[in-house]
This record gives structure tokens, C-alpha cells and sequence, in this order.
């Protein structure tokens, strides 16, 4: 058995975690290469430990220097009987197309991790996409490196992968019209304000907001689950990733977190994946492909569980959903400006005493705004999410 070298990018939060418990479980297929973190250098400090890579990125240049600094440095290094090379932001790129690494995972939160992941997927990697801000903002020049490359992009994402599952096992997007699909339905929790009544909602905090009732996640991420915003980014992600039009790709509210995404085809038939939500399953899937390996999670038990509730999401309880849908029409141009405007209102609610409400107000205000714009080069599509950014930014100022 030939044992897959890992790099993994985003090690310290939810995926990279979940992650290298699953590969902890595998010594005799993985084989952790590299760990790539931003600011959580006891985490960092503890994974090196248990998982002996050869590689260190620390991406916060102020980490950095506190890491080259701390005596810990030394412990490690005594620890492990060598030393771990270290490395900074400046160096990442490159080591997601070095010749050691087999297969990427792709776990940094945001826009920072699309140029890592675009770089492992030009160079060829298997790469376990779990940055779905990497397909939002560069969907296009993401899915034709991966063409020119033959780079294998795997969804670990617990909707995309459920997609994936159902999927003939030679399915491609690119004869995407040819397969017989319906349409593809992403299941949506509905996050921790489904019930809560539409009146509350505008003086909602950022520690309920970030209180999911099935999930545990980031600040971020959790927030985007409660607006939906996630959902949208989600749809925008199917778009590229299957290569199916808006008009086929759809959300329904499950608030068990069972069915974690359908298929359905044009005979009738309706292909659903089910499992606890446990990040682990799909990060098992799609590292032991074309293998079934154990996870570690949870056994379903549907005669417990006993009852699976699906409902239609409502766009005025979750307008960021209505947002996302609109801009699904012109996914190359609007799905940047979309996850741009999002990722600094969330940001500054979070931390800078923007309210709730205004987490809409900003992306619908910068979809209006950013509306004309067009695409026709990767640095193009950065550039616009830099606008974007300073714009967003201005305008929470006036409103915060």
C-alpha cells in the first residue's frame, strides 16, 4: 500500500483537527509531510508533537517570530529526534507544489487559502478542498487549472461530499448534461435562529450567533450558518464543482443534520447521504478513496434518531440565502463580491459592534454596488476582492 503524504493547510482549526484524528487512525496510509497554521502555535506545538511532519508553515508573522523564539522550539526538536524545518507565509506556495507532498487539504478559512490551494491544484496534488472561498472567488480559473493539471479536487465539505457520494462513479462536470441529474438539493440546519422569532432577531449577539445546535466550528463559519451565508457560498461552490447551472441547484432546511445533501435525477429516483454530523466522515471519504476506511464517528441510529424534518428555507428569515441565489446567475463576477462583503461584515460584528441586521445591509448594499464588474483574469478577481474589502470596510464604519 502506498502511503499519501499530507500537507495540511489550516491543521490547528475544525478540518485540520478532525483531519489528523482520521489519519491517526491510519499510520500505515498517511503520512503527515507538513502542518500549516496561522496564529495557534500551542495547538501547532502539540500536533507536531503527535504527528512528526517534516515541515512547519506558520502564517502569521507575528507568530512566526514567536515561535522562532520560544523555547519550545528546542523541546520539539528533542522530542522528535530532528528538527522540523519552519517556515513562514512567504514559503507556503511553494511547499503546496513540492514533490514530497502527494495530497493538500485545504482547510485555511477565507480568501487567504485560495492562493495555496490554487498553487497545489496547478501543480497537479490531490487536494481535499474544504476552502470554499477557493471555487467562490476563483471558481473558473480553480476548475481549468484543474483541467490543464489533472489534479484531483475532492470535495470535504459535509454537503458537497454527500453530492459527490451520490454521484455516479464517473461523473464528471464537464459532460455534466449527460448523467441524467435533476437537480442537486444542499440540506441547510437552519442554524441556531430557524424558530427564533423574525422580531429578536435585530438585537441578535455574536455568542448566540455562533451557538450551532449541531455543529462545532469557528466564529466564522458559524456565523455564516446562522445567516445562511454559508449555504450561499455553498450553491456557488456546487456551481463550479459540479458543473451544473443555478437552475438545478436548490436548499432545504433538515434541522437534524442527517441528510447531509441529495441528488435527483430525471427517472424519479432521489439519492441521499446520511451520517451523524461528524466532520470525520467526509474527511475519511475522500482520504481513503477509492477505499472505505473508519472515521471514528458515531454509528447512525435512525430508529433513536426516529424522525427526519425537511422544510423550505425562508428567504425573510435568511435574506443572505435570497442574496447568494441571485448571485448564482452571474457566479463568476457576483460570488466574489458576495464572499468578500460577507467575510468583513462578519468580521465586524464579530469583533467591531456591528449589528446583526447590517451583516445583510453590507453584502446586498455591495452586490448593487460591484453589479457591472467583469472577470476576465485571476488578478482581476483579486483586485475586485480588494475593493470589495475597502469598500465593505468604509461602509461598516459609517454604520457601526
Amino acid at each position: 500500500m502506498t502511503v499519501q503524504s499530507l500537507l495540511i493547510l489550516g491543521s490547528t482549526g475544525t478540518i485540520g483537527v478532525n483531519t489528523l484524528d482520521v489519519v491517526a487512525r491510519h499510520p500505515d496510509r498517511f503520512k503527515v509531510y507538513g502542518l500549516v497554521a496561522g496564529r495557534n502555535i500551542d495547538r501547532l506545538y502539540e500536533q507536531a508533537e503527535a504527528h512528526t511532519p517534516e515541515v512547519l508553515v506558520i502564517a502569521d508573522d507575528d507568530a512566526y517570530t514567536r515561535w522562532l523564539a520560544d523555547e519550545r522550539s528546542a523541546k520539539l526538536a528533542k522530542a522528535l529526534g530532528y528538527t522540523p524545518t519552519v517556515l513562514g507565509q512567504a514559503d507556503l506556495e511553494q511547499l503546496c507544489a513540492s514533490p514530497e507532498v502527494d495530497t493538500v487539504v485545504a482547510a485555511i478559512v477565507g480568501a487567504a487559502g485560495l492562493r495555496p490551494t490554487l498553487k497545489a491544484v496547478q501543480a497537479g496534488k490531490r487536494v481535499l478542498l474544504a476552502n470554499k472561498e477557493s471555487l467562490v472567488l476563483a471558481g473558473r480559473f480553480m476548475i481549468e487549472a484543474g483541467r490543464l493539471s489533472g489534479a484531483q479536487l475532492l470535495p470535504v465539505d459535509s454537503e458537497h461530499n454527500a453530492i459527490y457520494q451520490c454521484l455516479p462513479s464517473d461523473y464528471s462536470a464537464a459532460r455534466a448534461q449527460t448523467f441524467g441529474i435533476e437537480r442537486l438539493v444542499l440540506t441547510a440546519s437552519g442554524g441556531p435562529f430557524r424558530t427564533k422569532p423574525l422580531s429578536e432577531l435585530g438585537v441578535v449577539t455574536p455568542a448566540q450567533a455562533v451557538a450551532h445546535p449541531n455543529w462545532v466550528m469557528g466564529p466564522k463559519i458559524s456565523v455564516d450558518s446562522a445567516t445562511m451565508a454559508n449555504k450561499g457560498l455553498e450553491l456557488i461552490e456546487a456551481l463550479w464543482l459540479f458543473g451544473l447551472d443555478h437552475t438545478r441547484l436548490s436548499v432545504l432546511i433538515h434541522p437534524q443534520s442527517i441528510v447531509h445533501s441529495l441528488v435527483e435525477y430525471k427517472d424519479g429516483s432521489m439519492l441521499a447521504q446520511l451520517s451523524c454530523p461528524d466532520m470525520r466522515t467526509p474527511i475519511a471519504h475522500v482520504l481513503g478513496l477509492p477505499d472505505r476506511i473508519a472515521s471514528g464517528s458515531p454509528r447512525l441510529n435512525l430508529a433513536q434518531i426516529a424522525r427526519l424534518d425537511f422544510e423550505e428555507p425562508d428567504l425573510n428569515r435568511f435574506p443572505m440565502l435570497g442574496l447568494a441565489m441571485d448571485s448564482l446567475r452571474k457566479a463568476d463576477t457576483l460570488g466574489p463580491v458576495f464572499n468578500a462583503a460577507n467575510e468583513v461584515a462578519v468580521d465586524l460584528f464579530l469583533n467591531r459592534g456591528l449589528k446583526y441586521p447590517d451583516i445583510v445591509r453590507m453584502v446586498g448594499h455591495c452586490l448593487e454596488r460591484f453589479a457591472g464588474e467583469t472577470l476576465q483574469t485571476l488578478d482581476e478577481a483579486f483586485d475586485l476582492d480588494q475593493r470589495v474589502r475597502a469598500h465593505a470596510q468604509a461602509w461598516g464604519a459609517s454604520h457601526a
